[in-house]
């Protein structure tokens, strides 16, 4: 069994609302009366779920409750969830940035954290500067610092202006030397939040690459939040996914991703109840996918066809055609369906109208969920209709898939098989 490089238990973290964050002077005296008193700090019972969507009662706020994990020495941790959640706030105790209202965090070895861009650096020193401070801030010594110097400049890409102002760097340039100082000093444990959107494409690679080196090859332990699963996904042997301030899923990376992917989605919830009309002239009484009204369509491997009818009603005449787009977990489209644009769009005259278009979905899927945004559209002119959400085909089975290749067929189907 490899060493736990962090363990929380029961960790919370509690914020007061408004412009004072800590709490006011009356605050302050009655948690100390009570303190030497032996009592409970009296604002822990009080405070309400991280809903940044609701407007709550209480001044106080729980960004975190109970939160407990162990996360091994060598482990990739992908963290995820909704804006809010809790994601940002956990990094920051676990970088001890700041302490945890009630709990402990222990772990084993110094820790890199990258939590914003330009973590630790002083604006008016020059980036060769910040590299030094940055690495003493990390418990680095001059002389370990000045060992990895020149790999951390070249890493970065940003040798010409090592010696300039680092207020003077671009966003993209400050991440790339802030990064390159974390991922290179030799630190343990390497936690770095949602920064690596602000470099190019090029250095994202670079980043990602050089996180699986760390995590792989050199057996470090990282901590990663992103929104981007395909990146989750390429780093991550496990994952993390807070709700509302809470663990709602700790474990294996593909079972995370899966779950956060459908968070959105509703079973309960019927299509009608998430299709937006953007035309006053239009209404929908009916919308299915294979016969089911609801959001979650469960298909099995043998039934490769996709049927989907909408009945409705038009106050005049119009010309529309039904188009669909295909998405996998990690939100990348997988096959687009637009018979309008090739068969022409087909004209509807006022009062009522019945849509049924069968798609022939490709062979050879994996198990798990494919997603759909479909509408009614007059392509490259106007919108009828849309959904709020996409509509989750779950897929029953084992049949592996051996690879996509790019065709389009007769019918107007682009899609990757």
């Amino acid at each position: 069994m490899k060493p736990i490089a962090i363990k929380a238990e029961d960790i919370s973290k509690q914020y007061r609302l408004g412009q004072v964050g800590t709490g006011t002077l009356s605050h302050d005296l009655n948690r100390f009366w009570h303190r030497i008193r032996g009592k409970e700090d009296p604002y822990l019972r009080i405070g309400e779920v991280n809903d940044r969507t609701t407007k709550g009662n209480s001044d106080y706020v729980w960004s975190l409750r109970d939160i407990n994990f162990e996360i091994e020495q060598g482990d990739a941790v992908g963290i995820i969830g909704r804006n809010g959640a809790g994601k940002s706030t956990l990094l920051k105790l676990l970088s001890k940035v700041t302490k945890p209202t009630t709990g402990k965090i222990y772990t084993n070895g110094r820790i890199a954290s990258l939590l914003e861009v330009g973590t630790g650096f002083h604006p008016e020193m020059t980036g060769r500067e910040n590299v030094f401070l940055n690495g003493a801030i990390l418990g680095m010594t001059r002389k370990e610092i000045t060992r990895k110097f020149d790999e951390i400049v070249d890493f970065s890409g940003v040798e010409k202006y090592i010696d300039t102002p680092v207020k003077r760097y671009s966003s993209g340039m400050y991440v790339r030397l802030a990064f390159a100082v974390a991922a290179h000093l030799e630190s343990e444990i390497l936690i770095v939040d949602e920064v690596l959107a602000v470099g190019d494409l090029e250095f994202q690679k670079k980043c990602l690459g050089k996180m699986g080196d760390v995590s792989n090859g050199e057996g470090r332990t990282v901590l990663f939040v992103s929104h981007n699963m395909a990146s989750i996904k390429q780093l991550c042997n496990k994952g993390i996914f807070l709700e509302k301030g809470n663990i709602r899923y700790d474990g294996n990376i593909d079972e995370c991703i899966n779950l956060y992917s459908n968070d959105n989605i509703s079973a309960d919830s019927s299509i009608l109840e998430i299709l937006s009309i953007k035309d006053p002239n239009l209404s929908i009484s009916h919308f299915s996918v294979n016969g089911i009204t609801g959001t979650m369509v469960p298909m099995n491997f043998d039934d490769n066809n996709l049927t989907i009818r909408i009945e409705g009603e038009l106050k005049e005449d119009a010309e529309f055609e039904l188009e669909s787009l295909f998405f996998n977990n990690f939100d990348i489209p997988m096959m687009f369906y637009a018979p309008g644009h090739y068969e022409g769009v087909k004209k509807y005259p006022k009062g009522r109208f019945v849509i049924e278009k069968t798609i022939r979905l490709p062979e050879g899927m994996n198990k798990g969920n494919l997603y759909m945004q479909t509408y009614l559209a007059n392509p490259g002119k106007k919108m009828y209709t849309d959904l709020k959400n996409k509509i989750r085909i779950e897929f029953e089975g084992t049949r592996m898939q051996t690879g996509w290749v790019f065709q389009i067929d007769s019918a107007g189907i682009l899609y990757l098989k």
